[in-house]
């Protein structure tokens, strides 16, 4: 219990000034938990508002029974979400475990102070059912800004900190404010930005404490550092990293940019041993037992330890449905911990307060001097449904150390209105836009509420701010504006709860009076809307694919009437009935988003910002052309039968695939129905992820998840077969002097190059890795640039070892065939490690097949008779698409995948294209070269691990290239003066690109798929496609 000279009389209070309530749902008087008899021993703890309580204790009590009297004193219901941590006789900081005798873990209790924090941020604040837990968790984040845990830029810390006064002192008042900052240290480099802070506070007259932390907790959820604790740590190079958790899975950290991640869906296992923690990522179903362990080195086991127990935690209250049950004691011997999550899951929590009928009682809240409004529900269940998950307060995915506010100045300070980027569109596209145009001179802009233009002196005006630029308020050099709606009113100015007051309704920039509404309008802020935008541009790239070939192949075929008439109504009969109906879809997303934006007076008549029920009854429509979708397969394997048995058709096809208008290899496109099921697939879980259960549009989006998920399971088997038969007959053409590649039973598993070691040294060769051989190659010089075959080794009873030591050679292992054996090197560590596992995965696939003897070559060829030396030289970078002149044209044949790993001595495997089907992604973005001055605008399209470049949607071919194989995405350094926003940074040895996107989400996506087609980044992302169904 709390000492009684310190403890309030109700036990509905909490420290802190008597002036001012909040409220809680727990029952005054509730009684404290049962302890077990023993002498009583006092425990201190300091709370989040910075006061020490002394609880006593019995000396045989559990973690538990203290946690629940501080819950109790607090009347916390949602008290799962913290913890207690302290510091051991290691100088290390733990979590107090509940299961274990309190007494037994911490050793001197008269000498040690526990601290109540959060211990689980969840992803989004709405899902914090009770405003004193929102309070509570707005006291963490105003102690990490205090810290200098919670790094962001200075426009967001500054606008955090006027919400932190607000919730403290009340309305602005120059001099209160002013002196409030001197007497309170909120920030490390406080004084730096004070006129900042006291600028954003002037905007939020009206707003109430609750209000407050509910637009803190916004802002801060949408940091890359929210919740994040870093753990030092090594990879295998020996570069310093740091390893965190968080509600999505496990996450990598470099200084503080977050590098990597691993969901937890694709993690296998967690463990540690000695000082090595070990993250093992799901395997492959189709490649046998192959799996993926990443390593980090920790300073210490015990380091290792904590972490991986508040891995465990972390994913057992955020991913399980109720708390785990402790394990059977073992007879014997116990191997492995025994340690596990102890407390109410997430949904546990959500669930037990959403069926439970809590008195409402009032609750101090420290330091403010202000009276909370208490008299309604912190949360009413109408409005569950209504608060946006995407909003206007869009922050910076990930704020860079030299852009944050630790002693430097924020990005883009400079910054100049007219150039800011607004939700939905780019403001400064041109690149040949006069200087006057980037200035804001003239007249001063001004923020209006959307409900009441010119309120701005109102009480019930918008209390205006801004939050993602990098400037002041009032035109001095603002990025990124959000507009709220007054105090108490709601969009439709209905008197709901404090929180349905601050809805965010726009971003963009600084605007004049009159065009406030119509961008309202036009430019909406929702998440849902920019998960609607992609499906629109994605499918307008996916009807053009189409295009290639129910128009542009068709009409080749009917010119030169060399193609079988079978094989043309095949072909026909299969691809036009779903280029039709996807032609009439595309109209349907197109208006809708139309509506949405508030381009036609539709709004008005009634809600349209919603797009399951579109995707639902198109969905239902296309399950009628899955008999069309199953004979896809039939085509491309009808068309290569074609090829095979007539040179001319041949000819058609090879000549059909230099036009322009066919950037990809074509039996590519005649796979584009079944990939786009994926597509759909994926887009509807972001949509099903994105809404909560109550909202209009989740049960339709829930339907259809269900009708493609059925659709994509029942045509999986087949997809994956043709991805495999498209894979060998694309490589058929990169080689020459082979025959029968596309061979049943054969799977295409890795490609890349390898230094080969022979009587003159290290030779660089190109390794094609399949089911049942591994065949070696340099690029010829032919006119197509095709590789010439050296040799084949049968997997066949072929063994693999590491001989670095052996030849002095690094990265180097050996390859012992039934007939030769192959001394090869990899460019680095970990690309030796990727060959030397997928080798070893299709020896055993070797071991399984009952041909263990297939022979590839086409001649009898052996090492005597090829000369080691016929290897062409090697093109620069710039020819094959590094260069910015590279961007200027459009290249074939020779800008394959095969190339493209040859010049950048990298390699790709079939998960790795796996991948890339999955990840495309299409868009307007704005591009800049390293050098150059001007953004321009081009509509861009992510597919096979490469960019294509056009003017717009509407032109039938890409103007240029760049294949991403080998380069980095990160986001500019503050040194680069890139001051955009949603700016991302791709770079390989000299060539440097600079692209910049709409919106928060849409920048995370394109970081997201780019991610997975550079080097890095796909090898760290194993995932199976079956995991999609």
């Amino acid at each position: 219990m709390v000492e009684p000279a310190d403890r309030p009389s109700t036990a509905g209070q909490r420290l802190g000034a008597p002036d001012s309530f909040g409220v809680s749902t727990l029952e005054p008087g509730l009684r404290p938990p049962t302890q077990p008899p023993g002498r009583q021993v006092s425990i201190r703890v300091q709370m989040l508002d910075d006061t020490q309580e002394v609880f006593q204790i019995s000396q045989r009590s559990t973690g538990k029974v203290l946690f629940d009297l501080i819950c109790v004193h607090l009347n916390l219901v949602e008290g799962d979400y913290f913890g207690l941590e302290y510091q051991d006789q290691r100088k290390m900081t733990v979590w107090l475990d509940l299961l274990k005798p309190t007494l037994k873990q911490i050793r001197r209790p008269k000498n040690t102070i526990l601290r109540f924090v959060v211990k689980f941020f969840p992803p989004d604040h709405t899902q914090l059912l009770e405003e004193l837990t929102r309070y509570l968790f707005a006291l963490q984040i105003k102690r990490d800004l205090a810290c200098g845990h919670l790094i962001c830029n200075d426009t967001s810390a500054a606008l955090m900190v006027s919400h932190i006064i607000q919730s403290e002192i009340g309305d602005f008042d120059e001099t209160q404010s002013w002196q409030h900052l001197l007497h309170n240290k909120y920030l490390p480099d406080q004084d730096a930005i004070r006129d900042k802070i006291t600028d954003c506070h002037r905007k939020h007259v009206g707003q109430t404490p609750a209000e407050s932390d509910y637009q803190l907790l916004e802002i801060a959820r949408r940091l890359e550092m929210y919740g994040v604790r870093l753990h030092p740590a090594k990879d295998r190079e020996g570069t310093k990293l740091s390893l965190a958790v968080a509600h999505t899975g496990v996450l990598v950290f470099q200084g503080y940019t977050k590098i990597n991640a691993f969901n937890w869906s694709k993690v296998r296992k967690l463990s540690f041993k000695r000082k090595r923690f070990l993250i093992k990522l799901r395997a492959d179903p189709a490649q046998s037992a192959h799996h993926d362990t990443l390593e980090f080195a920790m300073a210490s086991r015990d380091c290792c330890k904590i972490f991986w127990k508040i891995c465990v935690e972390y994913h057992a209250f955020f991913r399980l449905f109720e708390e785990p049950k402790p394990k059977p004691k073992p007879i014997l011997f116990t191997r492995g911990s025994s340690f596990r999550f102890s407390g109410r899951t997430q949904k546990q929590i959500i669930d037990y307060v959403k069926d439970s009928e809590l008195k409402k009682v009032p609750f101090e809240r420290k330091h403010s001097k202000i009276l909370s409004n208490f008299g309604m529900s912190p949360q009413s269940s109408s409005f569950r449904s209504q608060v946006p998950k995407e909003s206007a307060m869009s922050v910076p995915l990930a704020d860079q150390p030299e852009s944050s506010r630790l002693g430097h100045q924020a990005d883009g300070s400079e910054e100049q209105p007219a150039a800011a980027s607004s939700a939905n569109g780019f403001h400064d596209a041109e690149p040949t836009q006069s200087p006057q145009n980037h200035n804001g001179t003239g007249a001063d802009p001004k923020f209006l509420n959307p409900e009441s233009p010119g309120s701005e002196d109102s009480p019930a005006g918008s209390p205006h701010v801004v939050v993602n630029g990098n400037g002041s308020v009032h035109g001095q050099g603002i990025a990124g504006i959000g507009v709220l709606h007054g105090p108490g009113q709601s969009p439709e100015r209905q008197q709901l709860s404090p929180l349905t007051s601050p809805l965010l309704t726009d971003a963009g920039c600084v605007r004049h009076d009159d065009e406030e509404e119509a961008r309202r309008k036009k430019f909406p802020t929702d998440k849902a809307y920019f998960i609607a935008k992609e499906l629109l541009t994605t499918e307008r790239t996916y009807l053009k694919d189409l295009q290639v070939i129910t128009e542009s192949f068709h009409s080749v075929a009917e010119k030169d009437e060399v193609l079988p008439d079978s094989v043309k109504d095949l072909i026909s009969s299969n691809y036009d009935p779903v280029y039709k109906f996807h032609q009439g879809f595309l109209k349907e997303v197109e208006q809708r988003l139309a509506q949405w934006e508030g381009r036609s007076n539709a709004h008005i008549k009634g809600d349209y910002q919603r797009i399951g029920d579109i995707l639902l009854k198109n969905i239902q429509g296309l399950r009628q052309l899955t008999i069309h979708l199953q004979k896809h397969s039939e085509c491309l394997v009808e068309l290569e039968r074609a090829c095979r048995s007539s040179r001319k058709v041949e000819a058609v096809c090879r000549d059909f695939e230099q036009q322009r208008v066919c950037y990809l290899p074509f039996n590519i496109f005649l796979l584009r129905p079944l990939h786009r099921l994926l597509h759909y697939k994926l887009i509807l879980e972001r949509l099903c992820k994105h809404y909560p259960p109550t909202h209009e549009d989740f049960r339709d989006c829930r339907a259809a998840l269900a009708d493609i998920s059925e659709m994509a399971l029942q045509l999986q088997g087949t997809m994956m077969k043709m991805e495999n038969f498209q894979k060998l007959l694309e490589l058929k053409k990169d080689l020459t002097g082979i025959e029968n590649l596309a061979t049943p039973g054969r799977e295409f598993i890795r490609l890349g190059c390898l230094s080969k070691l022979s009587g003159k040294g290290l030779q660089q060769r190109m390794f094609f890795l399949f089911s049942d051989s591994l065949v070696y190659t340099s690029r010829g010089m032919t006119p197509s640039n095709q590789f010439k075959v050296h040799g084949q080794l049968p997997l066949f009873g072929m063994t693999i070892r590491e001989s670095e030591e052996e030849w002095g050679v690094p990265h180097s292992f050996t390859l012992f065939g039934q007939r030769q054996s192959v001394v090869v090197a990899a460019s680095c560590a970990s690309e030796m490690e990727r060959w030397v596992e997928d080798i070893r995965m299709a020896i055993d696939l070797a071991e399984q097949s009952s041909s263990p003897n297939t022979d590839l070559l086409s001649t009898s060829l052996s090492e005597n008779k090829l000369s080691e030396d016929t290897g062409a030289d090697l093109e620069s970078e710039d020819e094959l698409g590094g260069s910015r002149s590279s961007l200027e044209r459009q290249g074939h044949r020779g800008n394959t995948t095969v190339h493209v790993c040859w010049h950048r001595n990298t390699s790709v495997s079939m998960v790795d294209f796996s991948v890339a089907v999955e990840n495309q992604l299409s868009g307007n973005l704005l591009r800049k070269f390293k050098n150059s001055n001007g953004w321009q605008k081009l509509w861009v399209v992510f597919t096979n691990f490469s960019l294509f470049f056009y003017k717009s949607h509407q032109d039938d071919y890409p103007l240029a290239s760049l294949p991403l194989l080998g380069y980095s995405v990160t986001v500019p350094s503050e040194s680069e003066n890139i001051h955009k926003d949603y700016v991302f940074k791709l770079h390989f040895k000299s060539h440097v690109y600079y692209f910049r996107s709409e919106s928060e989400y849409t920048f995370e996506r394109w970081m997201e798929v780019i991610r997975s087609a550079t080097c890095s980044a796909s090898r760290s992302l194993p995932s199976s496609r079956k995991d999609l169904y």
